[in-house]
């Protein structure tokens, strides 16, 4: 096990293997860090990614684990001190779309479970035990924190996947919740609200949505990139935002800018 004095910091990162995932993995291991990182998938794309956090100076655990099953979380956290024996940050970007878009009357509650299940039960459970965790450690001087990856369904509404919607909003509750609770001890919790960002997850409305940017529905008129949001976590979780915690960065080109 790696001991403290060697004072490389230490990162978990969910939902890993590809994408939003993926950049935040490359850029945490550009900044130093050392990363467990878990998803439900184990596959060439995966192995990619630990290839390219190995190819940029880090070590690297993978747990492949699904965290909407709570009985996985112990592992994913306790690989971090078994790994590396500390844990600096845990970044919650594991989450699933609706598997159809639809008509918002006729949402099943088997979708609804299911969404919540991994985007706000699992994140939830995985972030409390995680704090548990911290708060047993000795940190003094150590930056420390929890970026929640919500998403800019926070606020804006889209019938056609509600319940998607309604996981990410309590997401962002979340995020305010765990800051509070956290703060006395040091550990600063941050909630990153990405825009449209050009990942698989948004393939099936590449079209749709590539329009409305094009006609001015974010002031940037592009896609965002999964490195915008490597970059913002990389800023949160090393400590370059100071006397922060609880906010809510929306990474959306200006999406959310009210205008008339």
């Amino acid at each position: 096990m790696t001991t403290l004095t060697e004072n490389r910091r230490v990162a978990i990162v969910t939902g890993a293997r590809r994408g939003i995932g993926r950049a935040i993995a490359y850029g945490l291991a550009s900044a130093g860090f050392d990363l467990v990182l878990n998803d439900i998938v184990q596959d060439e794309a995966g192995a990619a990614t630990l290839d390219g956090v190995r190819s940029r100076g880090a070590r690297v655990e993978f747990v492949h684990a699904d965290v909407a099953d709570l009985g996985s979380h112990p592992h994913i956290v306790e690989q971090a001190y078994r790994a590396f024996g500390r844990l600096d940050c845990l970044v919650n970007n594991a989450g699933v779309q609706v598997r159809k878009r639809g008509d918002l009357l006729e949402v099943t509650p088997e979708r609804f479970d299911e969404i919540l299940g991994v985007n706000l039960r699992g994140n939830f459970f995985l972030t409390q035990l995680a704090a548990r965790r911290m708060l047993a450690d000795e940190a003094a001087g150590r930056h420390r924190s929890i970026v929640v990856l919500s998403s800019s369904n926070a606020h804006l509404v889209s019938v056609e996947k509600g319940e998607y919607c309604i996981s990410k909003t309590g997401l962002s509750m979340m995020t305010k919740l765990f800051a509070v609770r956290l703060a006395e001890a040091g550990i600063m919790v941050y909630e990153i609200q990405p825009g449209l960002i050009r990942t698989d997850m948004t393939a099936e409305v590449r079209e749709k949505y590539g329009r409305i940017i094009d006609e001015g529905a974010s002031p940037v008129r592009r896609w965002g990139e999964p490195e915008d949001i490597g970059q913002t976590v990389v800023s949160l979780a090393t400590g370059a935002i100071p006397f922060a915690t609880g906010i809510s960065l929306g990474i959306d080109g200006g999406l959310m800018i009210p205008r008339l």
